[in-house]
């Protein structure tokens, strides 16, 4: 297609993938442990979690920017690693990418494992199974829509984010330059339809993450019922 920024696209659904990969076993245990525990602090490490989603990205891009600078310990340790600043990089965007998604792996999964009915649960364990073999063989089985729909939701919004991705990596083609990004610079550069090309492209995303995520949350209701 004319006007598509195929390496932009690329970059977008690779660091969407990645960001999903790394982001999820970390929001499945948060999910699972505000799902069950109830502990000192909670209030506080839920308005943590959920702070991304009030906060504006460019602020939270800027601090973000701050604290991946050369001088701070992560961009010491990253720059004696591979020999480059942690920002305006790849790895930069997907270690950023996944603080900005945080909640939206977090909740779904939460909801997901809060579904599972306590019965079960202590079923399980009277069974002899430890909490480990009790989560392979029943929560998670029980869990995964809520786990699906933090899988689809952080995708999506990955591939659209723009303040974070802007602040901390820039526009540089081929390694930091997505497909928000690119769609920015065809506006400013006055290429309308190359811009409108890419926007339908997100957008078509984003209305199919939200059907998907509607869906989910209707078989497990629908689970709940039964």
């Amino acid at each position: 297609m004319a006007g598509m920024d195929w390496a932009a696209l690329r970059l977008s659904l690779l660091l969407g993938i990645v960001t999903v990969v790394v982001l999820m076993p970390l929001g499945a245990w948060l999910g699972r442990l505000f799902a069950y525990r109830r502990f000192r602090g909670r209030a506080l490490a839920e308005a943590l979690v959920a702070l991304p989603l009030v906060l504006p990205p460019t602020v939270l891009g800027f601090y973000l920017l701050v604290a991946f600078a050369p001088d701070t310990l992560p961009g010491r340790i990253f720059q004696a690693v591979a020999g480059r600043t942690l920002a305006f990089s790849f790895e930069g965007l997907v270690l950023a990418s996944a603080i900005a998604n945080l909640p939206f792996a977090v909740q779904p999964a939460q909801n997901g494992f809060a579904a599972v009915p306590r019965a079960l649960r202590e079923a399980a364990a009277c069974a002899g199974l430890s909490p480990w073999r009790a989560f392979w063989r029943v929560e998670l089985p029980l869990a995964w829509p809520g786990l699906l729909t933090g899988a689809i939701l952080t995708f999506a919004h990955t591939l659209g984010e723009f303040g974070v991705v802007l602040m901390v990596g820039g526009s540089i083609p081929g390694d930091t330059r997505t497909l928000a990004i690119s769609i920015y610079d065809r506006v400013q550069a006055l290429d309308e339809a190359a811009a409108g090309l890419m926007a339908a492209v997100l957008l078509v995303v984003a209305l199919a993450a939200l059907v998907l995520t509607t869906l989910l949350a209707r078989r497990r209701e629908g689970a709940r019922d039964e």
